[in-house]
């Protein structure tokens, strides 16, 4: 039975921080899909495609070189229902620091309780992009600050004409 392996988030924009995760995650998983979480109450500077665009961009050559099957979705409802959609009994979630922690715990616990099929696994950030936040990275870019270190080269490509027109 192949391990699959789910990874929810808004990635509005994809950062390094995320690619990181993906690559730790796909080490684990057989099949790993990014699920890109649309919610009324939240408004992205990208749409759902262009962010599906962008992972697809920057993550398929992390799943080829693992030799991991990569997938993407999008999903307006309960990640633990995403997950049983794809047939995935594992959830990914990263964690920057100890703030991170706690919350997290929170949701692995609900989700648990929900489905308790889906085991919740917490990658640890590596070092270099423990500070980078996607709310961070967005306002550096709206205020025309540098996000190259913080971003694909094609992402910061694309915030800077968002944010130039």
């Amino acid at each position: 039975m192949p391990r699959i392996a789910l990874y929810a988030g808004s990635f509005d924009p994809v950062t390094n921080g995320h690619l990181d995760v993906v690559r730790q995650a796909a080490r684990l998983a057989d099949r790993l899909v990014l699920a890109i979480g649309v919610h009324p109450g939240k408004t992205p500077i990208f749409t759902a495609q262009e962010r599906m665009d962008m992972l697809a961009e920057c993550c398929k050559p992390i799943a080829r070189e693992i030799g991991c099957e990569i997938g993407y979705l999008t999903f307006d409802d309960l990640v633990v229902r995403a997950a049983q959609r794809e047939s995935a009994t594992i959830l990914i979630r990263g964690l920057r620091d100890g703030s991170d922690f706690d919350y997290e715990m929170q949701m692995a616990g609900m989700n648990g309780a929900m489905v308790p099929e889906v085991q919740t696994i917490f990658l640890p950030a590596s070092p270099d992009v423990r500070p980078i936040t996607a709310t961070l990275v967005r306002q550096i870019a709206k205020m025309g600050g540098e996000i190259s270190h913080f971003v694909p080269a094609s992402v910061a490509a694309r915030l800077k004409a968002k944010f130039s027109s």
